[in-house]
This record gives structure tokens, C-alpha cells and sequence, in this order.
């Protein structure tokens, strides 16, 4: 059965004027292991984080960030991509509409799988290129970017504040919501869904 670990639990701070707070905010970093043999990270954090996920490989034990043949970005934000390098046998699958500067990134066009139960799913509205990774494991999670950075964003269907298509990011979250048995977030906690 495919399995999944967070390796680093995302954080969002906001400025009194509601601006994200980039030197205290990180993502969350999630790892799939499959069934049929890949190690796949989805979100690498900010690059400050770099110490926080190798401490995360290490409490996991018997596997490393070398073994990780996929990493999966669900958006080019900083907060998300800061630890892309970490991965060096890694392929780095980007959804198109995003700009990353990334060397021989895999550019995603449409929803395809990856690997056996897992599946690269289009969730534009927080940016346009926007993914998310729904995984069929013990249950039917949705690792979703910040296609709701927080539970609140998901459970009161409200959009991030930062996007660039507010009814592509409401059919996103009801795409998620639709599918998911559990919600892994940009920046808080897992939580069920049903």
C-alpha cells in the first residue's frame, strides 16, 4: 500500500496588512512511498528548512534524500521550492503556467499519474499552474499546494488571498473536496475530510 509522511509541517505567518511573511512562513513537505517502488517528495519547503526535512529522513530511517526519484512542486513559490537541490536523482515535475528556473523540470500539461495510485491533478486559482497530488493510500489523501494553504481555507471554501483566478480557485478547492478523504494543506496540519 502507498504510504505518506510529512517531513516538515507547513507554517504561514501574515504582516498586520495581510502580506505573508516570507522569513516565517514555510511549506509543508510531504513524502510518497509507493507501492510499485517510488520515493516521491511533493513541496521541498523554504530553504531554511533544509535541516528540518534531512532530520526528518533520518527519524524515517532506511531512506534518503538520494533515494527520492520524484519531486513533485505544486506551485514555484519560494516558500514551496527552497529545497529542490537536496533531491539530486530526483525528475522535478512542474505543472505548466508556473515560472520556475528549474533545469530539466518535467513541464505537466495535463492530470496524468506518476506512479501506481498516484496522481498529478491540475488546481489552478492560487496560481495558474497550480497542482495537486491525490494519492490512494489507506485512504484517499490530497496533498494541495496552497490550493488551500490552511483547513480554514478548504472547511469555509474560502480562496487564498493570494491568486490569480478566484473561480478557478473555488472549483479547485470542490474538485479536492470531491475526491479527498484527507487534506494535506500548503501550511497547517492534515485533517480528514470525511
Amino acid at each position: 500500500m502507498n504510504s505518506i509522511d510529512v517531513l516538515v509541517l507547513g507554517y504561514l505567518e501574515r504582516f498586520e496588512d495581510g502580506s505573508v511573511n516570507l522569513k516565517e512562513t514555510w511549506s509543508t513537505s510531504s513524502l510518497i512511498r509507493t507501492d510499485d517502488g517510488h520515493v516521491i517528495v511533493v513541496d521541498t519547503s523554504s530553504d531554511f528548512m533544509r535541516s528540518p526535512i534531512k532530520s526528518a529522513f533520518k527519524q524515517i530511517g532506511k531512506i534518503f534524500p538520494d533515494d527520492v526519484d520524484m519531486v513533485v512542486l505544486t506551485h514555484c513559490h519560494t516558500d514551496h521550492i527552497g529545497n529542490v537541490s537536496l533531491f539530486k536523482n530526483a525528475a522535478v515535475y512542474v505543472h505548466e503556467g508556473e515560472e520556475c528556473t528549474i533545469p530539466n523540470a518535467k513541464i505537466v500539461k495535463e492530470d496524468t499519474e506518476i506512479a501506481k495510485g498516484v496522481r498529478l491533478v491540475h488546481t489552478p486559482g492560487h496560481s495558474d499552474g497550480s497542482m495537486s497530488v491525490f494519492v490512494e493510500a489507506d485512504r484517499r489523501y490530497a496533498i494541495v499546494g496552497d490550493a488551500a494553504p490552511l483547513k480554514d481555507n478548504f472547511t469555509k471554501r474560502i480562496i487564498p488571498a493570494l491568486h490569480t483566478d478566484a473561480e478557478a480557485a473555488r472549483a479547485s478547492l470542490e474538485k479536492i473536496a470531491e475526491w479527498a478523504d484527507v487534506v494535506v494543506p500548503g501550511h497547517d496540519k492534515p485533517f480528514k475530510v470525511r
